[in-house]
Protein backbone atom coordinates (compact mmCIF):
# COMPACT_ATOMS: atom_id res chain seq x y z
CA UNK A 1 0.00 0.00 0.00
CA UNK A 2 1.39 3.62 -0.66
CA UNK A 3 1.34 5.64 2.73
CA UNK A 4 1.73 9.26 2.86
CA UNK A 5 2.77 10.49 6.35
CA UNK A 6 3.65 14.23 7.53
CA UNK A 7 4.44 15.92 10.85
CA UNK A 8 5.44 19.44 12.47
CA UNK A 9 7.91 19.03 15.13
CA UNK A 10 5.31 18.12 17.47
CA UNK A 11 4.68 14.88 15.44
CA UNK A 12 8.37 14.79 14.64
CA UNK A 13 9.51 12.27 16.61
CA UNK A 14 6.72 9.83 16.02
CA UNK A 15 6.64 10.35 12.41
CA UNK A 16 10.26 8.96 12.20
CA UNK A 17 9.49 6.26 14.02
CA UNK A 18 6.18 5.48 12.61
CA UNK A 19 7.83 5.78 9.00
CA UNK A 20 10.61 3.16 9.59
CA UNK A 21 7.46 0.71 11.20
CA UNK A 22 5.64 0.95 7.64
CA UNK A 23 8.94 0.04 5.98
CA UNK A 24 8.81 -3.11 8.71
CA UNK A 25 5.24 -3.67 7.30
CA UNK A 26 6.35 -3.27 3.39
CA UNK A 27 4.05 -0.16 2.74
CA UNK A 28 5.29 1.91 0.45
CA UNK A 29 5.97 5.20 2.45
CA UNK A 30 5.63 9.03 0.93
CA UNK A 31 6.94 11.17 3.45
CA UNK A 32 5.63 14.50 3.04
CA UNK A 33 7.68 16.64 5.53
CA UNK A 34 8.70 17.64 8.04
CA UNK A 35 12.28 16.74 7.23
CA UNK A 36 14.28 18.06 10.03
CA UNK A 37 13.16 19.29 13.44
CA UNK A 38 11.80 22.67 13.48
CA UNK A 39 10.22 24.54 16.69
CA UNK A 40 8.51 27.20 14.38
CA UNK A 41 7.32 25.21 11.49
CA UNK A 42 3.45 24.88 10.94
CA UNK A 43 1.32 21.88 10.40
CA UNK A 44 -0.89 23.04 7.25
CA UNK A 45 2.29 23.40 5.51
CA UNK A 46 2.71 19.41 5.31
CA UNK A 47 -0.87 18.32 6.44
CA UNK A 48 -2.05 20.05 3.15
CA UNK A 49 -0.02 18.37 0.83
CA UNK A 50 -0.76 15.09 2.44
CA UNK A 51 -3.81 15.49 2.51
CA UNK A 52 -4.41 16.15 -1.19
CA UNK A 53 -2.27 13.54 -2.50
CA UNK A 54 -4.76 10.97 -0.10
CA UNK A 55 -7.96 12.46 -1.94
CA UNK A 56 -6.33 12.35 -5.13
CA UNK A 57 -5.22 8.67 -4.74
CA UNK A 58 -2.06 9.07 -5.22
CA UNK A 59 -1.14 7.92 -1.43
CA UNK A 60 -4.26 5.35 -0.60
CA UNK A 61 -3.91 6.46 3.15
CA UNK A 62 -2.32 8.73 5.23
CA UNK A 63 -0.91 9.63 8.58
CA UNK A 64 -0.62 12.91 10.39
CA UNK A 65 0.88 13.75 13.09
CA UNK A 66 0.91 17.28 14.90
CA UNK A 67 1.42 17.46 18.66
CA UNK A 68 -2.23 16.80 19.76
CA UNK A 69 -3.97 15.73 16.42
CA UNK A 70 -6.18 18.08 16.57
CA UNK A 71 -4.91 20.52 14.38
CA UNK A 72 -3.83 18.08 12.11
CA UNK A 73 -7.35 16.74 12.54
CA UNK A 74 -9.00 20.00 11.29
CA UNK A 75 -6.95 20.74 8.61
CA UNK A 76 -7.16 17.48 7.15
CA UNK A 77 -11.03 17.28 6.87
CA UNK A 78 -10.77 20.72 5.15
CA UNK A 79 -9.99 18.93 2.24
CA UNK A 80 -12.35 17.24 -0.29
CA UNK A 81 -12.41 13.59 -0.58
CA UNK A 82 -10.31 13.28 2.67
CA UNK A 83 -12.06 11.49 5.78
CA UNK A 84 -9.77 11.90 9.33
CA UNK A 85 -10.02 11.64 12.50
CA UNK A 86 -8.03 11.96 15.33
CA UNK A 87 -7.36 7.84 16.72
CA UNK A 88 -6.81 7.20 20.54
CA UNK A 89 -7.56 3.73 20.60
CA UNK A 90 -7.49 0.45 18.52
CA UNK A 91 -11.19 0.15 18.16
CA UNK A 92 -12.13 3.61 16.31
CA UNK A 93 -8.71 3.05 14.35
CA UNK A 94 -10.27 0.23 12.33
CA UNK A 95 -14.20 0.81 12.76
CA UNK A 96 -13.10 4.26 11.13
CA UNK A 97 -12.12 2.52 8.08
CA UNK A 98 -14.98 -0.02 8.09
CA UNK A 99 -17.81 2.22 8.69
CA UNK A 100 -16.99 5.20 7.70
CA UNK A 101 -13.65 4.62 5.00
CA UNK A 102 -11.76 6.68 6.80
CA UNK A 103 -8.50 7.41 4.94
CA UNK A 104 -6.15 9.15 7.00
CA UNK A 105 -5.28 8.47 10.61
CA UNK A 106 -5.03 11.88 12.81
CA UNK A 107 -2.36 10.63 15.78
CA UNK A 108 -0.81 13.14 18.09
CA UNK A 109 2.72 13.10 18.72
CA UNK A 110 3.04 14.25 22.70
CA UNK A 111 0.05 11.80 23.68
CA UNK A 112 0.42 8.97 21.87
CA UNK A 113 3.27 6.36 22.99
CA UNK A 114 5.34 5.30 20.43
CA UNK A 115 4.13 1.26 20.76
CA UNK A 116 -0.05 2.48 20.73
CA UNK A 117 0.88 4.47 18.00
CA UNK A 118 1.92 1.38 16.02
CA UNK A 119 -0.62 -0.57 16.99
CA UNK A 120 -2.92 1.85 16.33
CA UNK A 121 -1.29 2.49 12.50
CA UNK A 122 -1.61 -1.60 12.28
CA UNK A 123 -5.22 -1.32 12.66
CA UNK A 124 -5.89 0.97 10.38
CA UNK A 125 -4.01 -0.16 7.69
CA UNK A 126 -5.23 -3.68 8.00
CA UNK A 127 -9.12 -1.91 8.22
CA UNK A 128 -11.18 -2.55 4.84
CA UNK A 129 -14.08 -0.48 4.27
CA UNK A 130 -17.52 -2.83 4.54
CA UNK A 131 -19.75 -0.63 2.34
CA UNK A 132 -22.50 -1.22 3.92
CA UNK A 133 -25.87 -0.07 2.65
CA UNK A 134 -25.96 2.39 5.95
CA UNK A 135 -22.70 3.38 5.64
CA UNK A 136 -22.37 4.49 2.22
CA UNK A 137 -25.79 6.33 2.25
CA UNK A 138 -24.18 8.39 5.03
CA UNK A 139 -20.87 8.80 3.60
CA UNK A 140 -22.81 9.67 -0.17
CA UNK A 141 -24.34 12.28 2.07
CA UNK A 142 -21.01 13.73 3.37
CA UNK A 143 -19.93 13.59 -0.19
CA UNK A 144 -22.88 16.00 -1.20
CA UNK A 145 -22.37 17.97 1.25
CA UNK A 146 -18.39 18.56 0.04
CA UNK A 147 -19.88 19.47 -3.55
CA UNK A 148 -21.93 22.25 -2.19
Amino acid sequence: MIVGIAADHGGFELKQIIKDYLGELNHEVVDFGAFELDKLDDYPDFIIPLSEAVAKGTAERGIAICGSGVGAAIVSNKIAGVRSSLITDHFSAHQGVEDDNMNLICLGGRITGFAVAKELVKAFLEAKYSGGEKYQRRLDKIEALEKR
